[in-house]
């Protein structure tokens, strides 16, 4: 029974262990562990696929497999792989430490999946360390090591402080109430929703998805960790830790069904400050990563938008955006990796002329800009507006309005971005052409295809979202 509950976790731990034994071997190849950790990457899709519709508690019923967290296992393991295929081009990382690269990419993704399974405070904590101390340690491998290491401490600071604080959250919740236990925590919200010291030991415990999601005011380490870190790190922070996030916070809030008053207000801040902040630094980044790192602060704030609202409504509304944040966010970085082709960082006016240099690369980029920026008919569109919906069945209504401004903000960094690569004559008049494997066109067109298509008819999409928030209440 248990290997059944736990065979997601089980392959992840597995892969672990293979590169633990490759990265022990006298001579490093690259190719074979590229091979090697795809493999093992599909095996995971496959075996998370399959297990999406067992459910049961582990370990003392701190730990439930349910639809909720079979779903998000699967987004984890498809976000993993996807990552993986970035690393065929994984040239800002010595190769000596390639096996490396995807042993920690493997604790980041068993740490993710154990966070969304998670219904005990202290194992919520553990899980979430485990995901933390890999990807701290994967901003480090960059070859460029001053920067990675300035990049990388500041990573480690903020989020030992975080911990730090939601480590005096988890105190303050466990003395006020008497338990841990996420179950008997909601169940009887209503008698402890009145105490100070329980809704501040709350708000400081989600201070630990605060930081996964980089939301304001624990962001300042995404700008630095995006920019410094190698492009697939930069993409696998980007959409599987942005993924697990949603998924924490979901957790920890969706079922306080009778939530209200200031624990909202306080969310509500947190959410207008994110999206606003988020938006107007973007506003100034030349960057293509550090504007990718902006962008995710502001979506940061939209997610919660449908986090405070404690419904059904809002909580599968939160599914759907970190599905669509996936699939965006990843078809960026895939566009960044084969253009800048040596690994180096791309300023925006390096994507001038990409339309002519690759039409399918170019295309992709602007249905994933699209997509981020809410223009319909994309996935992201289509999510922002679940999210508003949600909100204003709750009477959100200047909250609302602050996000649509917010989004307004956005489409003035996107369409730059889109001006560059459609608008702007390169420096060089005569720069080559961008080839790209069969393979990777096939990628290209499924994810615009998956960004296109969702946005047209999210039914499917959203009734899976639905039956997964579903089991929260």
């Amino acid at each position: 029974m248990m290997m059944t509950l736990f065979a997601p976790e089980l392959t992840v731990l597995a892969t672990a262990v293979v590169f633990v034994v490759l990265a022990c071997l006298p001579t490093p190849d690259a190719r074979r562990d590229y091979l090697t950790a795809a493999g093992l990457g599909a095996l995971t899709l496959f075996v998370a696929l399959t297990a999406l519709g067992v459910q049961g508690d582990l370990f003392q019923e701190a730990y439930r497999v349910d639809r909720f967290s079979q779903v998000f296992k699967t987004l984890l393991a498809l976000a993993a792989f996807l990552v993986i295929l970035l690393c065929r081009r994984l040239q800002e990382i010595p190769i000596q430490r390639h096996a490396e690269t995807y042993l920690l990419l493997s604790t980041a993704t068993l740490g993710l999946m154990l966070l969304v399974s998670s219904v005990h405070l202290f194992a919520f904590f553990m899980a979430l360390e485990l995901s933390s101390y890999s990807l701290y340690l994967l901003v480090f491998l960059h070859r460029d090591q001053a920067q990675a290491q300035q990049a990388g401490l500041r990573y480690f600071l903020v989020g030992t402080s975080t911990s730090a604080v939601m480590l005096f959250g988890l105190a303050l919740l466990y003395g006020a109430t008497g338990t841990a236990h996420l179950g008997t925590l909601t169940a009887n919200w209503g008698q402890w929703a009145g105490q100070p010291t329980v809704l501040l030991g709350l708000l400081l415990t989600l201070a630990g998805g605060f930081f996964k999601l980089a939301l304001f005011p624990f962001h300042s380490w995404a700008p630095d960790a995006y920019e410094r870190a190698a492009h697939s790190v930069a993409a696998y922070i980007a959409t599987a830790s942005k993924v697990a996030a949603a998924a924490a916070l979901l957790r920890l809030t969706g079922p306080l069904t009778g939530a209200g008053g200031l624990l909202v207000e306080c969310l509500a801040l947190l959410a207008i400050l994110s999206m606003t902040v988020g938006n107007l630094a973007a506003v100034a980044q030349t960057d293509f990563k550090r504007l990718m790192a902006f962008s995710s602060i502001a979506h940061a704030g939209y997610l919660l938008i449908g986090v405070l609202t404690f419904s059904t409504a809002g909580s599968s509304a939160v599914v759907f955006y970190a599905v669509a944040i996936l699939v965006m966010k990843y078809t960026c970085f895939l566009v960044l990796v084969q253009v800048s082709g040596d690994g180096r960082n791309l300023a925006i006016a390096d994507l001038a002329g990409l339309h002519r240099r690759s039409p399918l690369l170019a295309l992709a980029l602007m249905m994933a800009l699209f997509g981020l920026a809410g223009i319909p008919p994309t996935i992201g569109f289509s999510g922002k507006l679940l999210l508003f919906h949600a909100a204003l069945q709750k009477g959100h209504l200047l909250l609302v309005l602050i996000a649509m401004f917010n989004v307004v903000i956005s489409l003035y960094y996107y369409l730059r971005v889109l001006k560059a690569a459609y608008l702007t004559e390169p420096v060089l008049a005569q720069q080559p052409p961008i080839p790209l494997a069969t393979g990777d066109r096939a990628l290209v067109l499924l994810l615009i295809a998956a960004i296109t298509l969702i946005g047209f008819y999210p039914a499917g999409l959203l009734h899976l979202t639905e039956a997964a928030a579903q089991v929260l209440f």
